[in-house]
C-alpha cells in the first residue's frame, strides 16, 4: 500500500516489501502523501512521529 499511495517516497523490493526510496529521510516526511501511506498500511509498519 505504501508504494501505491506515495510512489515518490516508497518503492517495493524484489520480495514485494515496501521500503523508503534511497535518500528518503526527513525530507520525505513532509511529502503530502506520507501521512496517507501511514494510515493505509495494513500492518502498521509505517508510523509518523512529530519532532
Amino acid at each position: 500500500m505504501c508504494a501505491l499511495t506515495a510512489p515518490e517516497v516508497f518503492t517495493q523490493d524484489d520480495d514485494g516489501f515496501s521500503e523508503v526510496r534511497p535518500g528518503g529521510t526527513a525530507a520525505t516526511a513532509g511529502h503530502p502523501l506520507v501521512r496517507d501511506a501511514a494510515r493505509a498500511c495494513p500492518v502498521g509498519a509505517v508510523t509518523l512521529t512529530d519532532d
